[in-house]
């Protein structure tokens, strides 16, 4: 265990890690409470406090659900607003932004979300039928 990891922080951050893919604080209770008995209240405070550590990452969908990620590297996504389905892009334009800004700042960067938001193909094509 890491120093300063609580034994929860520590069992939600290999979850993440495994599970490679963005999910709810409800999904992540749901995942440990048979194995761990731990309290829902209880996955929201080690959440946030991976987070301020910079291990795991918190992206808020349109929706407003939040989804938590271990750090592994940059995500980025076109949302559609209106069926919510979320396609992963691979083009970050903004790295060398990032090291501008770290540079220039002082600012201990952990993460960077990158998200447009609109209408998939489909829904194109829904709305222009209707």
């Amino acid at each position: 265990m890491k120093a300063g990891h609580t034994r929860s922080q520590e069992r939600i951050l290999n979850l993440l890690k495994t599970l490679n893919r963005a999910i709810s604080a409800q999904d992540i209770y749901v995942e440990l409470r048979n194995a761990s008995h731990i309290g829902l209240a209880t996955v929201y405070r080690a959440l946030e406090a991976l987070k301020l550590e910079g291990v795991v990452q918190v992206r808020t969908l349109a929706s407003g659900e939040s989804l938590y990620s271990s750090v592994q590297q940059d995500k980025h996504y076109l949302t559609c607003l209106q069926c919510g389905k979320s396609i992963p892009i691979n083009e970050c334009p903004v790295h060398e932004l990032e090291t501008q800004l770290h540079q220039s700042h002082k600012f201990k960067i952990f993460y960077h979300t990158l998200e447009f938001f609109g209408l998939c193909n489909c829904c194109q094509h829904l709305e222009s039928v209707s």
